[in-house]
């Protein structure tokens, strides 16, 4: 080869090396999911629901997804550091579960990461979005509210008890935002009026307050309990549970965690529900949808459960109206 035709061919094939690099594809870039909860080992059905949800959208954790957990066991100060190292890890966005709180803690660490929160109370009153239609910012999700819920409850405690006369609510105050308590306790007052049923309200702030309230409740001679509490409530499930059945009080929770663990019976949104639902969310979200574009959905699923054994076990017998209209009977 002479000279001249070896300078030719060299520079051809240094000018072609970069095209061929260019024209590699370039690597897939995989999403990465946040799972910030408040106790979620509490609560892995729930989780499981969420990735049943991704898988059902073609979203395999470990495959074309992945997802990074972090859990404050039950512990709500410890929420805005791990929001912080969710952040850090450079997801694209952020699930919390554990209602408000966790909603709150995820908000307050960012203002441009997309946040779906699965089970919020009222996230209007309580700052998470502009309006339900139109949430604005970075948030958005699902919330577990609807106005109805707490006569309800009344309402099926009262058939499971029909000769009960006074009842004990017990709440966590600000749990939910002080509108939304409002219309809460006016709630259970004109359910009760409809009823024929006195309500007693005792307050716990936390854990600490439980024995001291039971305590209250008995004091009073209530027949029965409704609990209607925020996160810390469900963290505490197990323990309210049996001083329920320490203090022979038929009670009726928000949700069905609480039958699961022994409780009598539970009248609330179907959670598993919203946690599946809010995988539709990130799959928006991940394909350019803006958080404040996608409107905040209500529960359009409500359970009731009732469980058997512990009506026995209270000397309760359960009317078949009332079993006829159950979700599911635990036995």
């Amino acid at each position: 080869m002479d000279r001249r035709r070896f300078l030719l061919t060299s520079l051809a094939g240094a000018l072609a090396a970069p095209l061929a690099v260019d024209a590699q594809p370039a690597a897939k870039v995989v999403p990465r999911v946040g799972f910030l909860g408040l106790n979620p080992g509490a609560n892995l059905h729930l989780r499981a629901a969420f990735l049943q949800g991704l898988r059902d959208l073609g979203y395999v954790e470990g495959r074309n997804v992945v997802i990074e957990y972090r859990s404050a066991e039950g512990k709500i100060e410890r929420l805005p550091a791990l929001a912080a190292e969710l952040i850090a890890l450079k997801v694209d966005v952020i699930v919390t579960g554990g209602g408000t709180p966790t909603a709150l803690a995820a908000k307050q660490a960012t203002r441009t990461l997309p946040i779906v929160f699965t089970s919020a109370t009222d996230p209007v009153t309580d700052g998470l979005v502009t309006s339900l239609a139109r949430p604005g910012g970075n948030v958005t999700g699902l919330s577990n509210l609807a106005p109805e819920l707490i006569g309800k409850c009344l309402e099926q405690l009262k058939q499971a008890v029909p000769g009960v006369s006074q009842v004990a609510v017990l709440w966590q105050p600000d749990a939910a935002g002080e509108h939304t308590d409002q219309d809460m306790l006016q709630g259970a007052e004109a359910a009760a009026r409809a009823l024929g049923v006195r309500l007693q309200f005792v307050k716990a702030h936390g854990s600490a307050d439980f024995d001291r309230a039971f305590l209250d409740v008995t004091r009073a001679r209530a027949g029965a309990l409704a609990v209607w509490g925020g996160a810390i409530f469900n963290s505490e499930r197990r323990r309210l549970v049996d001083l329920s059945a320490k203090h022979r009080l038929p009670t009726v929770y928000p949700s069905r965690d609480f039958v699961d663990g022994g409780g009598l019976m539970a009248y609330g949104a179907n959670l598993a529900d919203l946690f599946r639902r809010a995988a539709t969310y990130v799959d928006k979200i991940l394909k350019g949808t803006k958080p404040g574009d996608l409107p905040v959905e209500q529960p359009t699923k409500f359970e009731l459960v009732i469980n058997l054994k512990t009506a026995k076990a209270l000397g309760l017998t359960i009317p078949p109206s009332l079993l006829a209209r159950a979700d599911q009977i635990i036995e």
